[in-house]
């Protein structure tokens, strides 16, 4: 089971399974947000996710305008992480440096590189999209099968 917590430890968190797939994007606004190059959010059903501590939500932009909203730590502000609107309360985009040990989720895919910063490379093992990709591209069969499933 993979655990996290915000910034100063008042938000606790475990996801139940594994992730279904984890995005590095690059995006400009993914940029802004976290105030960093890129974001590193692992994409798992909400029901999967069980946390602990005061939050709050605050409602953001994201590239396709649908919109996001992002789950905080109310004590420190930390982003733990992100539901969008589409799919809200469906799945979580789990902000991975928020992991008690990131290096468990490893990237699957770099998308919005063509807003990346110039000063960061991409890995040649991890596929690099310029925008978005097709889910059925990349995502093994059983992530699919589990994104369907909470999706329905």
């Amino acid at each position: 089971m993979l655990k996290g917590k915000c910034g100063c430890g008042a938000v606790t968190y475990q996801m139940k399974t594994n992730p279904m797939f984890v995005h590095c994007c690059h995006c400009s606004e993914c940029q802004r947000q976290t105030g960093s190059a890129y974001v590193l959010n692992a994409i798992i059903e909400a029901d999967r996710v069980i946390f602990e501590g005061p939050t709050t939500e605050n409602a953001l932009a994201t590239p396709s305008g649908k919109g996001q909203i992002v789950t905080r730590c109310a004590a420190c502000g930390v982003a733990i992480f992100s539901s969008y609107m589409i799919r809200l309360g469906k799945l979580r985009y789990v902000r991975v440096g928020t992991l008690d040990d990131p290096d468990l989720c490893r990237p699957d895919v770099q998308i919005f590189t063509g807003s990346k910063q110039a000063w960061v490379p991409l890995s040649d093992d991890i596929p690099s999209f310029d925008g978005f990709y097709k889910f059925d591209d990349l995502w093994p069969p059983a992530a699919l099968e589990r994104l369907k499933l909470a999706l329905a």
